[in-house]
């Protein structure tokens, strides 16, 4: 019986080891397999709102809300690239999330890392103005109650310095660095904006559904070493994590 007992709790940790996310010889850790949902979880979106095709993870944009990853992260790279198929498409990332929707906007606290199409500002006039275009693609900022100092103000926002967004249909990449309560965002190989003095700096990854949609892939992340955080800066655990 003993040694029974023993065959199946090796089986289980074999059975663990590679179901887990295993490390590239690069060092990241792919969040997304390319073949299912694995390692996320639908926050309150419905269950057709996020699928996988031919290696694509694919929002539909309805209804809005997030999926999150299963563990937070503190200090960290993020690799991800996507693509809108709509003009004027909507989303983001939420890092250093609660993962917990507000019930009106249906989304999360956070550093919101934004994802919008180039036709947003024509598509989205007010009064007959149009917004500035730095606003279309890589605003980082804080929401829910999350404050940050903007490297390149916006009102309470942080804006790119230079427009390297490419349009409906077109791949795009980002890179996060996210250390101490500070991050950078380079967008398709160039450093463009920034945010520092987080009052949140560890909490989960959550993909966002807002109205259109979105394609994601090549979604990795490099965990770094971590910080003095105290409980105050970090998103509570959430069960089922």
């Amino acid at each position: 019986m003993r040694r029974l007992a023993a065959v199946v709790l090796l089986l289980a940790a074999a059975v663990a080891v590679l179901g887990a996310a295993q490390p590239r010889a690069d060092g990241f850790v792919d969040l997304f397999n390319g073949k299912d949902l694995t390692g996320w979880i639908n926050v309150n979106t419905a269950e057709d709102t996020w699928k996988v095709r031919d290696g694509l993870l694919i929002c539909s944009g309805h209804p809005i809300g997030v999926m999150r990853t299963a563990r937070q992260y503190e200090n960290f790279m993020l690799h991800i690239e996507w693509r809108h198929m709509e003009p004027g498409g909507n989303s983001g990332v939420f890092a250093w999330s609660s993962a917990r929707p507000d019930p009106e906007s249906r989304l999360p606290n956070g550093i919101e890392i934004q994802m919008l199409e180039l036709e947003w500002p024509n598509l989205n006039r007010r009064n007959g103005v149009t917004p500035p275009i730095a606003y279309v693609h890589g605003e980082l900022f804080g929401v829910g109650g999350v404050t940050v100092t903007p490297d390149n103000p916006r009102g309470e926002r942080s804006m790119s310095i230079e427009n390297r967004c490419k349009g409906k249909g077109e791949w795009n990449t980002y890179d996060v660095v996210a250390i101490d309560g500070v991050m950078k965002l380079a967008v398709n190989g160039k450093f463009v904006n920034g945010i520092s003095h987080a009052t949140q700096k560890k909490g989960y990854l959550c993909l966002e559904s807002e109205g259109a949609e979105i394609h994601f892939r090549n979604i990795r992340i490099l965990e770094l070493a971590p910080g003095v955080t105290r409980p105050d800066q970090a998103a509570p655990e959430l069960k089922g994590s």
